[in-house]
């Protein structure tokens, strides 16, 4: 593999000095886009693109070619895994994921098998392989998954959910089955992982969108918990060098603490909490990453440089600090936008480095 040529994301993540603040953006590769459209469109439909490791490594390359970004992060989605577990994944026209084979009963957990990453999602290794081969060293891959909560919730409910109400229901009248459930795909996620990480992932989030609609116990209980459990599973070095985890539950700023006492390197913020108040609390343990509200880029680029400068001067100097938006990039957003909010990260940064 190639020597890499710019490491402050991996350094960063390990609180280790950089000279500017590392920046990439959820949801980088995307519907913002246009030549993400047209590969979309070449592809016929978001599965067709997900499958295809040729096609996910080029939009996963995309952004990287108009913009000065310390990750790339892999195309894929999170739902892979459940459909590698059997429950039929399809997306409706114009319609979020849908799953075939709703996971409802005792009898639908049992039969669910822990999947094998390399035999039963070959295509995703294929693109991990890919596009480490295509960056060359330029910059570093962020390999990811779902949580097991998060997961979980678009195997019971069928789909996207509002409310939630099918597997709150699991969840309070039979717990029993609601942890076979989180355990399966926690074991699931451990080996897909896992397998990212040798096939060249050099870093790896976990993406827990939907932890935040449970309570404070029910979520240390049936989200926190399967998270701790990967962690503790995930192979801790590759190539060499160590592969640092990410953990982001959207609307965790309540449970900051507990989040940051699971073992993982770095934990995520969305929008809603003060990066500063953040430090205070957990950044002696980990880094952070976050968190610029996705909305601000529809501001003019004055208004995205004032709202950098603001989170910059937030965390203040020294390192430890991730920059990303505090949620995937919203789909209607100008490109040139997010280019203004990338180079302002890295022209801003310096004075809190060195």
């Amino acid at each position: 593999m190639a020597e890499l040529l710019n490491d402050r994301f991996l350094r960063a993540l390990q609180r280790q000095p950089v000279d500017v603040t590392p920046v990439w953006m959820m949801r980088q590769a995307g519907r913002y886009l246009p030549e993400y459209r047209a590969i979309r469109a070449k592809a016929g439909n978001f599965l067709n693109l997900c499958t295809n490791p040729e096609l996910a490594c080029e939009v996963t390359l995309q952004p990287l070619r108009r913009f000065e970004l310390d990750a790339a992060i892999l195309f894929s989605d999170i739902l892979t895994v459940p459909d590698a577990m059997g429950c039929g994944l399809y997306f409706g026209e114009g319609e979020g994921p849908k799953f075939h084979k709703p996971v409802r009963t005792e009898a639908d957990v049992a039969a669910l098998p822990v999947i094998n990453s390399e035999r039963d999602l070959p295509y995703v290794m294929s693109a991990v392989k890919l596009i480490r081969r295509e960056l060359n060293g330029s910059v570093p891959l962020i390999g990811f998954s779902g949580s097991p909560w998060t997961i979980a919730t678009y195997m019971v409910e069928g789909g996207g959910s509002k409310d939630f109400a099918i597997i709150k229901k699991m969840l309070m009248a039979t717990p029993e089955i609601m942890h076979a459930l989180l355990e399966k795909v926690a074991l699931s996620v451990i080996d897909y992982l896992n397998a990212q990480i040798r096939a060249g992932a050099q870093a790896v989030q976990i993406f827990d969108t939907w932890g935040g609609v449970l309570s404070p116990h029910a979520y240390k209980e049936f989200s926190l918990a399967y998270m701790r459990k990967i962690v503790a599973g995930l192979q801790k070095e590759n190539e060499g060098r160590k592969v640092p985890v990410i953990v982001f539950t959207k609307n965790g700023g309540l449970w900051l603490e507990a989040i940051a006492d699971i073992g993982a390197d770095c934990v995520g913020l969305d929008w809603t909490i003060d990066i500063g108040a953040a430090r205070a609390r957990i950044g002696d343990k980990v880094a952070l990453q976050g968190n610029m509200d996705p909305s601000t880029l529809y501001a003019p680029p004055a208004r995205i440089r004032t709202e950098v400068a603001l989170i910059l001067q937030q965390y203040g100097n020294g390192a430890g600090h991730v920059f990303n938006l505090g949620h995937g990039i919203h789909q209607h957003v100008d490109p040139d936008h997010a280019k203004a909010f990338i180079d302002a990260v890295h022209e801003l940064s310096a004075r809190y480095h060195g």
